[in-house]
């Protein structure tokens, strides 16, 4: 099967989006703007309109059809992720008692950081239990960035 690709300009750097003719595979940052494939599938199209959304505050939750390559493990992990709410943080250990088991902290953390769909599984909304940041993929100051955007996002909701 096919592979398509967009890359797209956010307020927090290129991200590198990658389809198949129906489902959204990876959403990464990226460091240098590449060819986009044409035609694209309606599933880029769709992912570009919400991550633009998403930076305008105006998502809050995403509905695109995805398949991220990885074990049943780590999709376990990314399913439990994506039901973090935005503007709200979870720990590794919260998300490994969800799962069954509190030992399993340390492979929520490596299936965390394997997350190949950016931002729209949740991965920057994982914490350390005692509630500091730790490692992002994307860097931690995006890590902060995104995390600041949905509480900034969240309050102003509430006040509305």
């Amino acid at each position: 099967m096919a592979n398509y690709f967009l890359t797209m300009e956010t307020p927090i750097g290129l991200m590198k989006l990658c389809s198949d003719e129906a489902h959204l595979k990876s959403v990464f940052f990226d460091t240098e703007t590449s060819d986009t494939s044409s035609p694209l599938p309606e599933i880029l199209i769709q992912t570009r309109k919400q991550l633009e959304e998403y930076f305008n505050g105006t998502r809050k939750e995403f509905d695109l059809s995805l398949d991220p390559d990885g074990t049943e493990f780590q999709r376990q992990v990314w399913k439990e992720l994506e039901k973090v709410p935005y503007g709200v943080t979870r720990s590794y250990i919260e998300i490994a008692r969800n799962l069954g088991s509190e030992r399993a902290s340390r492979a929520v953390g490596m299936a965390n950081g394997r997350n190949p769909v950016s931002i729209i599984i949740p991965c920057h909304r994982i914490i350390g239990k005692n509630g500091k940041l730790t490692g992002y993929a994307g860097g931690m100051e995006r890590k902060k960035w995104l995390l600041i955007h949905e509480q900034r996002s969240s309050l102003k909701s509430r006040l509305f």
